[in-house]
């Protein structure tokens, strides 16, 4: 099997088709027959498979030609592995460390192998459990600050920027995913809707009759898909990081193109905040959790401030995109007028944040896709009343994002949400 035509692999294809790369072969060690092989994909979209050998082990990653979520109905370009390969490899320089190594690609099977990152765990598994990361804010936020800054049009020329956007701009469908799945669908009556009910039906009938919070949501949408400012993952969620105490790896970013980077920031401080709502129904005593709750809220704010002050940092240090020419702001007086400039650019992105944010936390309990934060909590009355509590901030930071100037506002309000008590439907 080479690149030829695509087939789905199953783990007899796999073995061979492993065995027949030398350098992989070399990696995995011992007989092919004896390699472990488990298909351990638990995401929306793909297979994956974990291969461990007498010497080593790897990740193989293959896309499906449909979501495997739904299946078969709905199809879905195996091109989405390529521009992940492509966006893996920029992450890779852009972030090093921060990212798998890229093992092999094959572009006609949709595969590509990985390091395999052990003992890393999903970093949503990690938050339910209360386990807290001191690595994740100074990672996650030079991750986010390389990879957006080095991709917009403040570090490249104009020439190159829209090179780069065309290299991405053939990802159409899975943009198209967002623009329905997270910007539309939770806001109307569409088939794969669902949410905890029936506690949730009132509020799920008031999200489909709120224009104001439909305005709101089609202006993210406008600008997600008419804002090419960086190469964004796409898809920065706490199921999209890997971590343990002391490594922090970014996985997944097929959703990849150039769009609005306050969507990559907003998805982070969203599943952040999601794990914040969520702990509160999986406690097994009144308070037990209080110190990890601290610390979520904590890593919010910082997760904006250290993403924020690297940024900068970047900025400053000699920027040589074609954007804001530094001929045009000579001598203390220009210095000045640009850095006052760089504070409002900065505005205007954690304003853009707490937007997306909000649509991501809205989609994740009332669309299609949902995370564990909420689903395993198994009293489904709690888990009711914890997902309230986020929409009710959602709301607010989706239609109301001038209420929120800096980022201890938005934790401020997380914190007075914690003990309320919603009305809930049934």
């Amino acid at each position: 099997m080479g690149q030829g035509d695509y087939q789905i692999l199953h783990e007899a294809d796999l073995r061979a088709y492993l065995a027949g790369l030398p350098d992989l072969k070399g990696l995995l060690g011992g007989e092919p027959a004896a390699w472990a092989i488990t298909e351990v994909g638990d995401g929306n979209l793909n297979l994956v498979f974990i291969v461990k050998g007498a010497r080593g082990g790897i990740a193989v990653k293959q896309a499906l030609p449909y979501v495997r979520l739904v299946g078969e109905s709905w199809p879905l370009p195996l091109s989405r592995a390529h521009y992940e390969y492509l966006a893996l490899m920029r992450q890779a320089q852009l972030a090093p460390g921060l990212v798998p190594a890229v093992l092999h690609h094959n572009v006609a099977l949709a595969l590509i192998v990985m390091e395999l990152l052990e003992p890393h765990i999903i970093m949503r598994k990690g938050l339910v459990a209360a386990t807290r990361y001191p690595r994740f804010v100074d990672d996650i936020t030079t991750f986010m600050a390389r990879t957006l800054f080095f991709t917009s049009d403040l570090a490249l020329s104009a020439a190159e920027k829209k090179e780069a956007i065309a290299a991405f701009a053939g990802n159409h469908a899975l943009c198209k995913i967002t623009e329905d799945l997270i910007f539309t669908d939770p806001y109307r009556i569409a088939e794969q809707n669902r949410w905890t009910a029936p506690y949730l039906d009132g509020l799920a009938a008031s999200l489909r009759e709120d224009l104001e919070l439909h305005v709101a949501v089609s202006r993210l949408k406008l600008k997600f898909m008419a804002s090419p400012e960086a190469l964004i993952h796409g898809d920065l969620h706490t199921g999209s990081i890997m971590v343990t105490n002391s490594q922090t790896r970014v996985i997944d970013p097929e959703f990849a193109f150039y769009g609005p980077m306050g969507f990559d920031v907003g998805a982070v401080l969203a599943n952040l905040l999601m794990a914040y709502f969520a702990s509160a129904g999986h406690e097994r005593a009144p308070g037990e959790r209080a110190a990890f709750e601290a610390w979520v809220l904590e890593t919010v704010e910082q997760v904006w401030t250290e993403f924020a002050r690297k940024f900068l940092d970047l900025w400053r240090a000699g920027a040589a995109g074609d954007a804001y020419p530094p001929s045009l702001f000579p001598g203390e007086k220009g210095a000045a007028r640009l850095e006052a400039e760089r504070q409002a650019y900065m505005q205007r992105l954690f304003t853009d944040a707490v937007g997306f944010a909000a649509a991501k936390i809205i989609r994740r309990i009332f669309g299609l896709a949902h995370n564990i934060d909420f689903e395993l909590i198994e009293d489904a009355k709690k888990r009711a009343i914890s997902e309230a509590r986020a929409v009710r901030l959602a709301r607010v930071m989706m239609v109301e994002p001038g209420a929120f100037p800096v980022i201890t506002d938005v934790t401020a309000a997380a914190r007075n949400l914690r003990d309320w008590v919603p009305e809930l439907s049934g």
